[in-house]
Order: structure tokens, then C-alpha cells, then sequence
């Protein structure tokens, strides 16, 4: 169970190929998370040197009033990745017209994961031909139902 999710990633990216990483937080950033607070729009993941970092992602601190002052909610948190992990990601992000982003938080266990995919960004026309599938099967499924009744 996802406690937060990018949505619109599947329509703005053609997934590639998908990968599971931990995350390194704060406590109270955990705790927001399980509360399901945060977001995922607009976040990447970057490889620089021989560690990758989620960059962009926002997650507000669970008790405002108890954070300490200089807490930044958009700040770059390490993913826990093994080497060889890492070394296919950097192997990706080089290559032009990919870029690595998150899919999903959850919890498996007492950990927290977060599901990212290497992805290529979709052209307009496809995006289109997405919404056209999608409004033609709410068109069907509205048919079959009110033939059935």
C-alpha cells in the first residue's frame, strides 16, 4: 500500500525499468510519511559520485512547532541503493532523453521504500492518444451498463 504516490508520472513517462530503494530520513520525516503527507510531483533522482539522491520531493515535518528551525522540507534525502544498483542508474541518467523518477513511497515492514523507474518522457501525441483510450472505454463501460439495467 502506497502511502504517497506520484500520479501523473504514468501519463508524463513511459516507464522503463523499475527499481526499489530505501530511504534515509529523519524521524519526524518518517512520521509524516506514514501520516501520509508529502509529494511527489516534480521529483528526480540524481547519481552523483557512488550515491544517488531524491531531489525535489516535499515532506512537510510532522509537528510543525516541534522541527528544528532550519529544517528544510525540500531537501535532497540519499537513496540506499547497493553499487551495482547505482552504477546501472548512472549508466542511464547519462544517456540522453532518460531521466530517473519516483513512483511511489511505501512501507514494507518497519521500512520505508520508494519505487523509482528510469523513464522516457512521452510527446504530446502520445499523452493524447492515452486520454482518447481512456475516454473510449468510460464510453463502453457506460453502455454496458445501461444495457444491463
Amino acid at each position: 500500500m502506497a502511502l504517497i504516490e506520484n500520479r501523473k508520472v504514468r501519463f508524463n513517462f513511459e516507464l522503463l525499468e523499475e527499481y526499489e530503494a530505501g530511504l534515509e530520513l529523519f524521524g519526524h520525516e518518517v512520521k509524516s510519511l506514514r501520516n501520509k503527507q508529502g509529494s511527489l510531483e516534480g521529483a528526480h533522482i540524481v547519481v552523483r559520485g557512488a550515491e544517488a539522491y531524491l531531489i525535489g520531493a516535499t515532506i512537510p515535518p510532522y509537528q510543525p512547532s516541534n522541527t528544528p528551525k532550519d529544517y528544510d522540507p525540500e531537501r535532497s534525502r540519499r537513496l540506499l541503493l547497493n553499487r551495482k544498483e547505482i552504477a546501472e542508474l548512472a549508466g542511464f541518467e547519462s544517456k540522453k532523453g532518460l531521466t530517473i523518477v519516483p513512483i511511489s513511497v511505501y512501507s514494507k515492514g518497519r521500512n520505508l521504500k520508494v519505487s523509482i523507474a528510469v523513464a522516457r518522457g512521452k510527446k504530446k501525441h502520445d499523452k493524447r492518444e492515452v486520454l482518447k483510450e481512456r475516454a473510449s472505454k468510460r464510453d463502453i463501460e457506460r453502455t454496458l451498463k445501461q444495457s444491463n439495467s
